[in-house]
């Protein structure tokens, strides 16, 4: 089993597909929205990311998080019934470990419906069995590169929306992310209306 994977993000596609370059074998690797920010490169560009490897009959994938905590947390979320990794990198791209040991310590099944492929029963389940397997402090454990990153820089929830909602608007997730994290270094996220904020990241986009 590969558990981690160090070397250059050479190549980015849909759904948050990345290809690492390790010694010149590129890994396909599914990553959450937003890995690639939440990575701190090396001089020369190498980075490290945590690697779950997920085997099928048909199949073999690599899932990989910025950090152990992510890809813990991503083992203990596909272990709820009837949730896979499509699912579990959903949430874990939409929302930090922190938040949604949060939402679920206080059965915020609202916070959980709002993730894309969430509905109100897979909500429920959730916060079901992932009750008392995640902790709400986890986020002070994560390693420097997942505190750097530009859209750490707020709360989260605006910065969530602003970019699933970009990607839902046809544009790449690095594009989206990268817009955000534009904005994110010029003014607090979770002070400026949502709309306005959409507003400037499009306006970005555009240049």
């Amino acid at each position: 089993m590969i558990g981690r994977l160090t070397g250059r993000i050479v190549e980015e596609g849909e759904g948050g597909v990345l290809v690492l370059d390790v010694a010149g074998v590129g890994y396909e690797v599914l990553a959450p929205l937003g890995t690639r920010g939440r990575v701190l490169p090396s001089a020369d560009d190498a980075v490290t990311l945590h690697v779950h490897t997920h085997v099928r009959e048909d199949a073999l994938s690599l899932f990989g998080f910025a950090s152990q905590v992510e890809r813990d947390a991503f083992r203990t979320i596909i272990g709820v019934s009837n949730v896979g990794p499509k699912l579990g990198l959903a949430v874990l791209g939409a929302i930090t470990v922190a938040d949604l040991a949060m939402a679920v310590a206080r059965g915020e099944t609202g916070r959980l419906t709002a993730i894309p492929g969430v509905g109100k029963k897979t909500a429920e389940r959730l916060v079901l069995e992932l009750k008392g397997k995640l902790d709400p402090t986890v986020s002070s454990s994560l390693p420097r590169a997942d505190r750097q990153t530009p859209l750490a820089t707020s709360s989260g929830k605006n910065q969530d929306l602003l970019v699933s909602a970009l990607t839902r608007m046809g544009y790449r997730p690095v594009e989206a992310e990268r817009a955000v994290a534009a904005l994110a270094g010029t003014q607090s996220l979770e002070a400026a209306p949502l709309g306005e904020l959409m507003r400037e990241a499009l306006a970005l986009l555009a240049r």
